[in-house]
């Protein structure tokens, strides 16, 4: 069953690559989504897929790339999107 999660990472995560890191997992894992910097310095995910996938994804990117240091890291479970077929960058 489809399922779909929003992410708000913050702490160090602009400006060390973690939109890039989250991009690549989320594709390895066929994850469709966005991710994007937010003005208050923290990032925003979305990412759609198997629920089991999804969690995996999401204790990935509770670790983020080695260069971030995240502070903070805040989970919902939405509702599915139609239409959606890749994961990007926004």
């Amino acid at each position: 069953m489809e399922s779909r999660v929003h992410i708000v990472v913050a702490g160090l995560v602009q400006g060390v690559g973690f939109r890039w890191f989250v991009q690549r997992r989320a594709q390895a894992r066929g994850v469709a989504g966005f991710v994007r910097n937010r003005v208050d310095g923290s990032v925003e995910i979305e990412a759609q897929g198997d629920r089991a996938t999804l969690e995996a994804l999401v204790a990935e990117i509770r670790v983020g790339p080695r260069s971030a240091q995240v502070s903070d890291f805040r989970v919902e479970w939405i509702a599915p999107r139609a239409g959606e077929s890749s994961f990007m960058i926004r």
